[in-house]
């Protein structure tokens, strides 16, 4: 459920969907890639930069998926998933996990979760996260889930995302 508020509405959009995606773009992130397991039992992936901190306490991260991706049943459904944060060296992770064309988890080296959700080798960061809500926005669908379990490697250096392009290497 979406909280809105009565009263003045939003006037409609002075710009076009790539002119919005453009300036998106123009706001570095960090890299994702969200993975679960079925009900099958078959492992899904998907290569995100919608992650977000919610709450230290309880501690809650978000992260939103397109309503028409293929994978929006078993997310929907699944009581657990994994957001997997991506090292500098995981750019061909990161292109391989948003593809549509192969087999995403073909060689792929990940161990099993606490709750069945796969975590990568090598990711600078996961968290495990029990699927806590969702929220239906726009063409897209915000989860939010309460992390049970993170990890990091404090030397791992970030996988960044900005204007379309990954950089591994950032000046500060």
């Amino acid at each position: 459920m979406s909280v809105s508020s009565p009263g003045p509405r939003a006037r409609p959009p002075s710009f076009t969907s790539p002119e919005f995606r453009a300036a998106l773009g123009m706001f570095a992130t960090g890299v994702t890639i969200v993975t679960a397991r079925s009900a099958n039992g078959k492992l899904v992936g998907l290569t995100a930069n919608s992650f977000n901190s919610v709450s230290l306490n309880p501690p809650l991260v978000l992260w939103s998926l397109a309503r028409a991706a293929a994978s929006m049943a078993a997310f929907s459904t699944g009581s657990h998933y994994a957001i997997n944060v991506l090292a500098a060296d995981q750019q061909d992770l990161a292109q391989r996990f948003a593809s549509k064309e192969v087999d995403r988890w073909a060689g792929v080296a990940h161990a099993e979760g606490v709750a069945g959700a796969p975590l990568l080798a090598g990711a600078a960061a996961t968290f495990e996260c029990f699927n806590r809500s969702r929220y239906e926005e726009g063409d897209h669908v915000i989860f939010v889930g309460e992390v049970e379990r993170c990890t990091h490697r404090a030397d791992a250096s970030p996988l960044l995302y900005h204007g379309g392009r990954f950089y591994a290497e950032h000046p500060l």
